[in-house]
């Protein structure tokens, strides 16, 4: 206590000296979004970058150390909140224990601008900022004045900064909803936290918030027992009746508590996860299973036939088994790397995009209808074009450069459905390090790949495929048919993303690619030089077509209130259905995901299904992911979840919610209510 109040004494001598002098912790002030709407809340962020080796304290600093203080100059009627400190990290140094970030991090608070005032009207804002900045040799009191202004306006905000601000707030503790107790006894501290023993942790640590209540630089140790979570360390003597703080369950994530005098049970050693690597390892195991049993998933059967019959054409050596093999894994693990460094790389920019984020757009989906097509009429027999391939022709699989095209293209339609294992093991990928979410991207190709991978390796499994003859003539025919039942599929879920117009659009764009294969086929059987042109005149036409999609279509805005009960997707609305107690189910689905499609119609718009949820008055409440939505993306990621399907039943009497599996039977609905 003499060390802090010393350092207070010190702060406040420095405090002027230090205005002008260079920060160990740069600060910026940032405001959500600099046109807030009149009667509105803004968050305003306090971004702390502290040089290497220095640190900055949370609200209770612990033995030593300062908090943040603030000194607001706005216009009259502006009210701003506390500030709200993410979870902090503990730092011994010299026997005293500090609560600190030796890391970027935010403070934020929230701003309520008044109601009634005109559009344009200017707020400046400026605030002097104090802070105690420590290395563990010396602490230097430091100071700043920032400013910013607001303009009232219309409250839009925009993605890059709506991404920051959730980072920011994915780091704050969230209130746990549940009384917590503790108990002193002997001078020893015993917290009871009630937790769900599925939850797991990682670095638990409790920061109090009340002074007085432990010894702060006393070891903590935790234990379970049953759905608590129990951390004992040393008391302090005449502890306080009601003891705030927050608990840490990982690195970055906290529950924020209150507890009460109570009677708390010591219990066993807490399983805790094994940290970073252990992450990586499940994640990565959890994408090669998702990759392997993709194989058998509703939504890759559109590119089974292309597999089969590379497969069945493959009569060549070993070694040019082997090379088709490498080769198509190539394919796939570069089209699944590919769209997982996107994916980052959008997220790192601010963007709330998910696994299958390139579905969202229209143009991606009439590009899919028209290979599809072409594949199709290929196929069928209606034309033979050796360049698309450089030589090998890219659906006939012929060769590794055929071999290569076939397994980008298999993963590139393939992977916008998210089955077992790869919805959790995605989920995290996009949380790890660049370097380990890419190892996780690559795992799912290889599990997909594997299958292939084994047959081009291993001599007995290939020598069950049935021999190259006349039949194949006939099956590529018959395989013809799922691509054109796919394209078909893909000019629906034009339609849903872009309107009409934009599917009228989308198949003329088709119809005249069609035309150009069927010419340049004529001209290949009339075995004419230069066969191909009317396929590239009308492959550029098409795409011509392609880049003047309306891109603002109308979606089918009623598709979730069809059905009875049904309703769409609101996290307040969610919010206040479970204060209520009411039962819940909510999905999250897109038009483009198949296994979404099949499981609403073989389980969720099933009649029973609905007669045992209007019985019991379970709410339905529906995500759609088509067109992509912010909202529904930030609602994934705070589950641990990157894409579609994701199930989740929540209980009457406002419990836990419980996380169903990707594949869904009516059986498992119905019980549920």
């Amino acid at each position: 206590m003499l060390r802090l109040l010393w350092l207070a004494l010190l702060a406040a001598i420095a405090a002027p000296a230090a205005a002008a002098a260079p920060t160990h912790i740069t600060p910026s002030l940032v405001a959500e979004t600099t046109s807030p709407a009149a009667g509105s809340r803004v968050t305003l962020a306090f971004a702390m970058t502290p040089e290497p080796q220095w640190h900055g304290y949370w609200k209770n600093p612990g033995d030593a150390g300062l908090e943040t203080r603030v000194a607001w100059k706005a216009p009259a009627g502006l009210r701003f909140g506390p500030l709200q400190y993410p979870v902090p990290q503990p730092l011994l140094i010299a026997g005293l224990m500090n609560y600190v970030y030796e890391r970027d991090y935010a403070e934020l608070v929230a701003l309520d601008v008044p109601a009634g005032l005109p559009q344009g009207t200017k707020l400046p804002i400026s605030v002097t900022l104090n802070w105690l900045a420590c290395n563990p040799q010396t602490c230097v009191p430091e100071t700043a004045t920032l400013a910013t202004e607001l303009t009232v306006g219309n409250g839009a905000i925009t993605s890059e900064d709506r991404g920051r601000f959730d980072r920011w707030r994915a780091e704050l503790p969230k209130p746990l909803g549940a009384p917590a107790h503790f108990q002193v006894a002997g001078g020893r501290f015993r917290l009871g936290v009630p937790l769900p023993a599925g939850v797991d942790i990682e670095q638990p640590y409790f920061f109090p918030l009340t002074d007085g209540a432990i010894d702060y630089a006393a070891p903590q140790t935790v234990s379970r027992d049953g759905d608590r979570l129990v951390i004992e360390t040393a008391a302090k003597a005449g502890g306080p009746q009601k003891i705030e703080g927050v608990l840490r369950i990982g690195p970055t994530l906290g529950l924020e508590l209150t507890a009460t005098p109570g009677a708390v049970a010591a219990g066993k050693p807490a399983a805790q996860t094994g940290g970073f690597w252990a992450t990586l390892m499940a994640a990565l195991g959890g994408a090669i299973l998702g990759g392997l049993l993709l194989n058998v998933m509703p939504c890759v059967f559109p590119i089974i036939s292309l597999k089969a019959l590379s497969l069945a054409r493959s009569g060549g050596t070993e070694q040019e088994a082997r090379r088709e093999a490498l080769a198509y894994t190539a394919g796939v693990v570069l089209v699944c790397a590919g769209l997982g460094a996107a994916l980052l790389i959008l997220r790192a920019s601010g963007v709330a995009a998910g696994w299958a984020f390139q579905l969202q757009d229209a143009r991606v989906i009439a590009v899919l209808l028209l290979l599809m097509l072409a594949i199709g009429l290929n196929l069928a027999g209606l034309f033979e074009l050796p360049v698309l391939a450089g030589g090998d022709r890219l659906t006939q699989g012929g060769g590794i450069v055929g071999a290569f095209w076939t397994g980008a293209l298999a993963a590139f339609v393939a992977t916008p459905c998210t089955g077992p294992f790869m919805a959790a093991a995605l989920g995290v990928a996009i949380l790890l390090p660049t370097a380990a979410a890419m190892a996780v991207f690559v795992g799912l190709g290889v599990g997909m790949a594997l299958p292939f991978l084994l047959l081009g390796f291993v001599p007995a499994l290939r020598r069950r495929l049935p021999k190259p003859g006349a039949w194949m003539t006939v099956l590529r025919h018959i395989l013809a048919v799922p691509m054109f039942v796919t394209a078909l599929g893909l000019a629906w879920i034009l339609g849903q993303q872009a309107g009409v117009d934009g599917m009228t659009i989308g198949l003329g764009a088709g119809l005249l690619l069609a035309f150009g294969l069927w010419w340049s086929g004529r001209r290949q059987r009339a075995l004419k030089s230069g066969a191909w042109w009317p396929t590239l005149v009308a492959l550029l036409a098409a795409i011509g077509c392609v880049a003047i999609l309306p891109l603002g279509g109308t979606p089918d805005t009623t598709a979730a209130a069809t059905t009875p009960g049904h309703e769409r997707f609101d996290e307040a609305r969610l919010a206040a259905l479970r204060k209520d107690g009411r039962p819940i189910f909510l999905y999250f689905t897109a038009d483009w995901c198949l296994t979404c499609k099949v499981n609403e119609k073989a389980a969720i718009e099933r009649s029973e299904v609905a007669k045992a949820f209007a019985g019991k008055h379970v709410v339905t409440m529906v995500g759609d992911w088509t067109r992509g939505d912010p909202a529904i993306s930030r609602f994934l990621s705070a589950h641990g979840r990157s894409g579609v399907p994701f199930y989740l039943y929540y209980p009457a009497g406002g419990g836990e919610p419980r996380e169903l599996p990707q594949v869904l039977t009516p059986g498992m609905l119905v019980n549920l209510a």
